[in-house]
């Protein structure tokens, strides 16, 4: 394990995607370090590099509306489409097997444009309803935050 200073983390974002009653979930890659060949939804982690050139929505040397901005950044990637404005669903804390902590800001949204075209991070894809959510071998807990999405969005 690194010698980590324990009030560091990552911070990702990840979004569940609605699109006709059906919820985009992707495979992560072997080669990830956190859940290797696990299913999951597409998200990532804010990397100070791809968003410090970024104009300042102020006068103030600080930028609002980042989760935002990286869920869809992350979608894009990861997944090649478009969403619509992201929903706050839930957050949550993880230790990677590296030792590195993380938070996870978990955010849904409706499908809005584009054809899936996956990165090198993710091997598959598939939309499922959120009753088959939970035949895949999933990430634990994402295929609740789908259910929970389902019944919100049957309201």
């Amino acid at each position: 394990m690194p010698d980590l200073d324990p009030r560091l983390h990552f911070v990702t974002a990840t979004a569940i995607i609605e699109k006709d009653g059906r919820f985009l979930i992707v495979k992560r890659s072997p080669s990830e370090k956190a859940f290797p060949n696990k299913w999951t939804v597409p998200g990532g982690k804010l990397v100070y590099s791809e968003y410090k050139d970024l104009p300042y929505p102020t006068d103030y040397p600080q930028w609002y509306g980042m989760m935002d901005w990286l869920v869809r950044k992350e979608v894009r990637e990861e997944a090649g489409i478009e969403i619509e404005k992201p929903n706050y669903v839930t957050d949550l804390v993880f230790v990677r097997p590296d030792g590195y902590p993380v938070v996870v800001f978990s955010f849904w949204a409706k499908y809005k444009s584009g054809t899936v075209k996956l990165n090198h991070e993710m091997t598959d894809f598939a939309w499922v309803t959120a009753e088959e959510a939970k035949k895949y071998d999933m990430i634990d807990g994402i295929d609740g935050e789908i259910a929970e999405v389902a019944k919100l969005l049957e309201r």
